[in-house]
C-alpha cells in the first residue's frame, strides 16, 4: 500500500440504494473499472441497501411462487457483460445456464429447473432472481479482495431520505426484518454517510391514481375487496374468494400472473388434449378457484412471443429504417440548429412500416406462394419498387400505392392493418356474451397456431421486425434524437401500446393455458373498452363493454393486473418522495406539442453518466440514477440489458453502469490526498 493510500483520513464511501439487477450491474462494473485502477487512488468503503434480497431485489425473488415465469428467452437477460475469461468479471444469464450454475450451491429445485432450461426457455423469475444473488454475492466477494477496497457491506434497511451534509451525502436507513413479501421496520433508524450515491431503486410503490383512489375508497365503504396495481408475487391471492366472480382489469403481462396464481396456485391442473397449437391442453379444476372475469381496452391480451430461441428473429433486417441515416441527418441540422431532432410519425415511421410490411409479405411468399395471384416472387419485386419510390410533396404516398397492389395481387392475404393489428376487434359489435367468448377463443388458438410457426409465420415475423425497430427506438430516444412532443403524442401516445401489445407478450404456453381456462369456463372475457364502476345497491363491483350486447358483470373482488405506476410524482418511495419535498430532485421538464412545460414521468438528471438534478437546475456532484427513474431521458427502462448486445445499444443499462462505476473510481481518485 502506497504512502498516499496510508494518508487517507477515510476511505472513499459508495452508497448503492437498491442491490436489485441495477445496483448488481454497477458492482459488477465497479469491479472491473477497481481493477484497473488497482493500487492508484483512495481506499474504497462500499455500502449496498436494500430491504429485499440483494441480487435479487423485490421483482425478482428467489422465494416467490415458481409458477411465475419471466417474458423473456433464457438467452436474452443480463446484469453483467458476458464473460470472456475465467478470471474476468461477467457472466450473462445463459453463461449461467449453461454452466449449471457457474457454482452456486443451488437448491434440488433449482437444479432441476436449470437443468431443463434451453436457449429459448421462459425460466421461473425465482430462477432467474437465483442467478442475481449469485452474480451480487461473486462479484461481493471479488470486491472484497481488491487491495483497494476495505469494505463491501451490505445493509437490509430502507434509505428513507439523502441530504447533503457539506461535500458528502448523509443517508438514513431504516433497517427491516427478514420477512417477504413485505419487510417490517425493525430498531432505530440509522445514518451513513457517502461521498457518492447510485439511486438503482427499481419498481417503488406508488399511489393510486385519482380513478383509482377513487374506486379503492367507494370499494371500502360498501365492504368490497379492491387489489391495487402490485408487483404480483407481493399480493395475498388467498383473499380473493374460491366460488366468486373475480374482476381482472388488464389483459398485459400482469394478467398471465393473476391467472395462474388462482388456478393451478389453487390446486387446478393443465393436462394435455394432445390438440394441435391452440388447442394442446385442456384444465382439470380443483373447485378453489374464483370464476376470473377479465377485461382491456383491446379486448384481447398481449399476443404470444413466437417459438424460437431468440429475443428478435435472427432472420429479421431492417432494410428501410437505418437509424444511423437519420443520425447523422439530425448531425447535420444541427450545425446551423443545435434543438434539431426528428420527429417519429415523419421520420421514423414510414420507414420501419416499410420494413414490417416488407417482412410479412416475404415470409408469406416463401410459406404460402398459393395464396399470390401472381409469381410470388414477381408480386415482391414489384412491392419493393413501391416501397422504395420517394415521393417529394407526398411522404406517406407509397402506402396507398402498397395497399392497392396487395388488392390486385394478393387478394386473399389482403393488406396487413400494422395500427390496426393493436385493437384486433375496433368497431366491431357482439350479440352476446357467449358471441364474444367465441371470438376470443378463436383468437388465443389462432395466435397459438401463430407462434409455433416461429420464423415461417409471416404475422410473427412483421411484430418481430416491430420489435426490432422498437430497439433502435429506444436508443434513438436515449441519445436526444426524438422531440419531447413527438415522444408524448405519437411513441408513448400510440407506437408504445402497439409494440406492447405484439411484442411484449408472454411465452405461448400462457397463450394454450388462457385458452384451456376459457374453454372451461373458468376464464370469461367482458369486451373492448369496458367500464367499470360499483352499484351501491347491490354493494358490487360491475364491469360491462359498450361492443358485447351482454348484462354487466358483477363480484366482489377487482383486481388491478398492472405493477405500480413509474411516475416519480406519484411515487410513494419514502425516499423519492423526500428528495422531491426538499427540492433536491424533480421530475424532467418535457415540451408537449404546443410547447407548454409539462413534468415528465422520470427524474430530472444531465450527462453521462446520468447525475441527478435539484429543484434549481443544478446537477448533484456524486449522487447517479440508474434504471426505471430515467423513464423521461430513456424508454423501454423496464427492459433487462441483452446479453452480447453493445453496450450503447440493447445493453444499455450496462453501459450506464459502466458509465457510473468509471466516474466513481475517477473521483475517488481526485479526492486522494
Amino acid at each position: 500500500m502506497s504512502e498516499q493510500q496510508n494518508s487517507s483520513p477515510e476511505p472513499y464511501t459508495i452508497a448503492v440504494v437498491g442491490a436489485g439487477p441495477r445496483g448488481t450491474s454497477v458492482l459488477e462494473r465497479l469491479l472491473a473499472a477497481l481493477r484497473q485502477a488497482e493500487g492508484r487512488g483512495r481506499m474504497i468503503r462500499i455500502l449496498v441497501f436494500d430491504q429485499f434480497e440483494p441480487g435479487a431485489g423485490r421483482v425478482w425473488s428467489t422465494a416467490q411462487s415458481r409458477l411465475y415465469l419471466m417474458n423473456t428467452p433464457s438467452v436474452f437477460p443480463t446484469v453483467a457483460p458476458e464473460r470472456t475469461h475465467p478470471d474476468e468479471p461477467g457472466l450473462s444469464f445463459e453463461q449461467w445456464r449453461a454452466s449449471g450454475g457457474d457454482g452456486a450451491l443451488l437448491s434440488t429445485v433449482e437444479t432441476q429447473e436449470l437443468a431443463a432450461l434451453e436457449r429459448g426457455s421462459y425460466p421461473p423469475r425465482a430462477l432467474y432472481g437465483r442467478y442475481l444473488r449469485h452474480v451480487f454475492e461473486s462479484v461481493a466477494a471479488a470486491l472484497r479482495d481488491l487491495e483497494l477496497v476495505v469494505e463491501v457491506r451490505f445493509v437490509r434497511s430502507e434509505v428513507r431520505s439523502l441530504s447533503r451534509t457539506d461535500a458528502r451525502y448523509l443517508l438514513a436507513a431504516q433497517p427491516v426484518d427478514d420477512s417477504y413479501p413485505h419487510p417490517r421496520a425493525q430498531g432505530a433508524p440509522e445514518e451513513f454517510t457517502a461521498d457518492a450515491v447510485v439511486l438503482a431503486l427499481g419498481h417503488v410503490p406508488a399511489h393510486l391514481n385519482p380513478a383509482q383512489s377513487a374506486m379503492s375508497e367507494e370499494a371500502d365503504e360498501v365492504d368490497l375487496t379492491y387489489q391495487g396495481p402490485n408487483v404480483p408475487s407481493d399480493v395475498s391471492w388467498d383473499k380473493i374468494p374460491a366460488g366468486q366472480t373475480a374482476l381482472v382489469r388488464g389483459l398485459g403481462l400482469n394478467f398471465f400472473d393473476v391467472m395462474v396464481a388462482l388456478t393451478v396456485g389453487r390446486g387446478g391442473e393443465f393436462r394435455s388434449a394432445n390438440g394441435g397449437p391452440g388447442q394442446t391442453l385442456e384444465y382439470w379444476a380443483s373447485g378453489f378457484e374464483p370464476k376470473i372475469v377479465a377485461a382491456s381496452r383491446r379486448g384481447t391480451p398481449y399476443r404470444a412471443k413466437a417459438c424460437i430461441e431468440e429475443f428478435i428473429p435472427p432472420s429479421v433486417r431492417l432494410e428501410y429504417f437505418d437509424s444511423e441515416v437519420i443520425v447523422q441527418r439530425i448531425a447535420e441540422q444541427r450545425v446551423t440548429n443545435p434543438e434539431a431532432t426528428a420527429e417519429f410519425e415523419a421520420h421514423v415511421w414510414p420507414l420501419l412500416h416499410r420494413d414490417v410490411l416488407l417482412a410479412y409479405y416475404r415470409t408469406a411468399a416463401a410459406r404460402t406462394p398459393g395464396r399470390f395471384a401472381l409469381d410470388p416472387d414477381e408480386f415482391l419485386r414489384r412491392l419493393v419498387l413501391v416501397l422504395d419510390a420517394e415521393h417529394q410533396a407526398g411522404a406517406q404516398v407509397w402506402l396507398s400505392e402498397a395497399q392497392q397492389l396487395v388488392a390486385e395481387h394478393a387478394p386473399e392475404l389482403g393488406f396487413l392493418d400494422v395500427p390496426g393489428l393493436g385493437q384486433p376487434f375496433a368497431e366491431r359489435g357482439f350479440g352476446s356474451a357467449q358471441e364474444y367468448q367465441r371470438a376470443v377463443l378463436e383468437y388465443l388458438e389462432t395466435d397459438a397456431l401463430s407462434s409455433a410457426g416461429g420464423e415461417k409465420d409471416p404475422l410473427k415475423m412483421a411484430i418481430g421486425t416491430l420489435n426490432a425497430g422498437r430497439m433502435e427506438l429506444k436508443n434513438m430516444i436515449a441519445e436526444g434524437l426524438i422531440s419531447d412532443e413527438s415522444r408524448l403524442n405519437e411513441v408513448q401516445g400510440w407506437f408504445e401500446p402497439l409494440v406492447e401489445g405484439l411484442s411484449s407478450g408472454p411465452p405461448v404456453q400462457r397463450i394454450e393455458e388462457l385458452a384451456a381456462l376459457a374453454r372451461a369456463s373458468v376464464v370469461e372475457f367482458i369486451g373492448p373498452d369496458p367500464e367499470f364502476g360499483i352499484d351501491p345497491v347491490s354493494a358490487a363491483f360491475i364491469a360491462s363493454s359498450p361492443w358485447v350486447d351482454a348484462p354487466s358483470y358483477t363480484a366482489p373482488v377487482l383486481v388491478e393486473a398492472m405493477m405500480p405506476a413509474n411516475r416519480v410524482l406519484q411515487t410513494a418511495s419514502p425516499l423519492l418522495r423526500q428528495l422531491l419535498d426538499d427540492g433536491l430532485a424533480a421530475p424532467l421538464t418535457m415540451r408537449n406539442v404546443a410547447g407548454e412545460p409539462i413534468p415528465g414521468q422520470g427524474l430530472d438528471v444531465v450527462g453521462e453518466p446520468y447525475r441527478l438534478v435539484d429543484a434549481n437546475g443544478l446537477a448533484h456532484r456524486a449522487v447517479f440514477v440508474l434504471g426505471l427513474q430515467l423513464s423521461s431521458v430513456q424508454w423501454g427502462t423496464a427492459i433487462a440489458a441483452q446479453a452480447g448486445a453493445p453496450l450503447d445499444g440493447a445493453a444499455r443499462t450496462l453501459g450506464d453502469a459502466r458509465d457510473i462505476a468509471q466516474e466513481m473510481v475517477r473521483l475517488s481518485q481526485n479526492n486522494a490526498l
